[in-house]
């Protein structure tokens, strides 16, 4: 018996070996994946060398409050994006290891990078480094679409120019939540997410705009006009805030949620926003004017803490105006940080 795990959720099963290399379905996420044995994490610190036997995991797990996620590229080259391996460490804050092989290079946001060994070369590119061709016109429509969406005009490329061996690059998640990876060839080939979710990918993934067809979704559901589209046959390692759900939706399910949580969605699941109705739920519930509504088929991903809500909380709880903070909870207001021994 062989011990696999699925890419999306993480979740174990053992098989037999002749299943290797086949196609299976995950019993907890319903995703799609390609068979392939774990490899042993050792348990030596990453740091003083980078192992070429792939017979160990080239991405140690250095985590100790959770077990890594580690996803072993089968070999050969089965797309037109680069394969590489990753290894997704911690849990309430994240980091993913990417061991690539010589030549190969991986896509990320400025600013996300957490380390890399010595023989990985970080390069900043104008615009998508995925889109090939075009011109220089061709990049600045690039960059121009990656303003719409709130992202920087650059995005960073790390590529193991070693001529032997796997070399390491880490990225970091920005606040609390989960690094999800959305193997996009096991998932036709297209997903539609939040502007800022994207973390990091393999290069051959497109990221482009999504328009919002209708009026109201773009002013009022949440997310805006604009989403991002991610295209390609690669994996790309995206980020959402708190919890994430995944769910499939059939033919015609409705589902209703927060504006904000709505991570990502497959190109066939149909968005819009809709009124809450009722006074009283406007006024006093908590959830303002609207709710989005997504109808299948096609998957979904929610997640649990936008970081809209998080900032809101701490924009709450901040000092205002005369630097004096919020008193939480207390009916003493002053008296009650006197009694409780704050030192403000």
């Amino acid at each position: 018996m062989a011990e696999i795990s699925c890419p999306s959720c993480g979740k174990k099963y053992r098989i037999a070996q002749e299943n290797l290399g086949k196609s299976v379905r995950c019993q907890a996420c319903d995703t799609v994946f390609t068979a392939v044995e774990d490899v042993p994490m050792p348990n030596a610190d990453l740091s003083p060398m980078v192992p070429t036997d792939l017979t160990q995991s080239p991405i140690a797990s250095t985590t100790a409050n959770a077990p890594a996620r580690t996803y072993v590229a089968p070999p050969g080259k089965r797309g037109s994006a680069d394969e590489i391996d990753y290894a997704i460490h911690g849990d309430d804050t994240q980091y993913v290891e990417v061991a690539l092989d010589p030549g190969e290079t991986v896509i990320a946001e400025s600013g996300s990078m957490m380390y890399m060994t010595s023989g990985i070369e970080m390069q900043t590119v104008f615009g998508d480094p995925s889109q090939s061709g075009g011109g220089f016109w061709g990049k600045v429509v690039s960059a121009g679409k990656r303003v719409l969406t709130g992202e920087s005009l650059f995005m960073t490329t790390f590529t193991n120019t070693r001529g032997r061996g796997k070399e390491i690059v880490a990225f970091a998640a920005p606040y609390m939540g989960r690094i999800t990876p959305m193997h996009l060839d096991q998932m036709g080939g297209e997903l539609i997410c939040q502007k800022d979710s994207f973390l990091c990918g393999a290069k051959g993934i497109q990221i482009s705009i999504a328009f919002q067809k209708k009026i109201g979704a773009g002013l009022f559901g949440g997310e805006g006009f604009i989403m991002q589209r991610l295209k390609g046959d690669g994996v790309a390692l995206v980020h959402a805030g708190g919890a994430l759900m995944h769910r499939q939706l059939g033919a015609g399910e409705t589902l209703r949620l927060d504006t904000g949580c709505l991570m990502a969605m497959g190109p066939s699941v149909q968005y819009d926003i809709q009124l809450v109705g009722g006074i009283k739920n406007t006024l006093f519930g908590g959830e303002g004017l609207f709710v989005a509504t997504v109808v299948g088929p096609g998957p979904i991903w929610l997640q649990s803490l936008p970081f809209s809500r998080l900032a809101g909380r701490i924009y709450a709880a901040a000092p205002q105006g005369g630097g004096s903070r919020r008193e939480e909870g207390s009916v003493l207001g002053g008296l009650g940080s006197m009694l409780m021994g704050s030192n403000e």
